[in-house]
């Protein structure tokens, strides 16, 4: 990725505190995400890696800190601004979290049915498109989440994310679940979207695979905080023994381990 300027800022995280009871999950941290990049969000089991995406959603209250979306402050952005601003994020929940009552295009429509006001006619054609956009065939948009494989949910509720056109886009361990083949053209599809459709993608992940092939950045949570951020070779020299393990381990690719 080109190097990138404080102005391509689209989310700002400062010295955030999430915390559940006298137990304080997220101290004080701090990070920025820019204009078009995929960053690949990592840590142990239980850092809190998902708590702070939920909190950036707005899913979880946080103590202190501010979050920056597009140069607006939640905290003090008007009920329109925080509207316009719900509308240029999309979100893939871990598993799909797909409704199992709706089919694939109704689950599509969920999002324009709250933000828009559209005839169906053209709820249904913009359904259609997002399908085609994440590679399902077109008989996919009138199947339950029960019917489908693992692979198909996980692009059936990308397309749910894709659904008003957002510009910033939050992946919870899309990966997870799918064999190698599926997992690898999971990224390649990220990718692709992310250069056709200009997006910003926040990926937390576990996939040693997707950090090395598709992310442009990654941060790296732990001790309540993000411990480092750059690129892998960033990750390789900082000395820290949970990292080294991760990026070095038995499981990271042959080439890194002999560096």
């Amino acid at each position: 990725m080109d190097p990138v300027k404080q102005d391509d800022v689209v989310l700002s995280v400062k010295d955030l505190t999430v915390g559940f009871g006298s137990n304080i999950v997220l101290d004080r941290l701090n990070l920025d995400i820019y204009r078009g990049e995929i960053l690949g969000f990592v840590g142990a089991s239980g850092t809190g890696k998902s708590v702070l995406m939920r909190t950036v959603l707005r899913l979880l209250p946080r103590r202190a800190g501010s979050i920056g979306i597009f140069g607006k402050d939640f905290d003090k952005a008007s009920e329109a601004e925080r509207l316009a601003l719900d509308m240029k994020l999309g979100v893939l929940f871990q598993h799909g979290a797909l409704f199992s009552s709706l089919t694939v295009k109704e689950n599509i429509q969920v999002p324009m049915r709250e933000y828009l006001d559209l005839p169906q006619a053209m709820m249904d054609e913009l359904a259609r498109l997002k399908i085609e956009l994440v590679g399902l065939a077109p008989e996919a948009a009138d199947k339950f989440p029960s019917e489908l494989s693992g692979g198909m949910i996980k692009r059936a509720a990308l397309a749910r994310a894709l659904a008003l056109d957002p510009a910033l886009v939050f992946l919870d361990e899309p990966t997870s679940g799918l064999d190698p083949i599926g997992a690898a053209e999971f990224d390649e599809l990220i990718a692709k979207l992310r250069d056709t459709l200009g997006l910003t993608v926040y990926m937390v992940t576990h996939d040693l695979d997707s950090l090395f092939s598709v992310c442009d950045r990654i941060a790296v949570l732990g001790q309540k905080k993000v411990l480092v951020e750059g690129t892998i070779e960033d990750m390789l020299a900082f000395d820290d023994p949970w990292v080294q393990s991760y990026f070095r381990g038995k499981r990271a690719r042959s080439i890194v381990r002999k560096t």
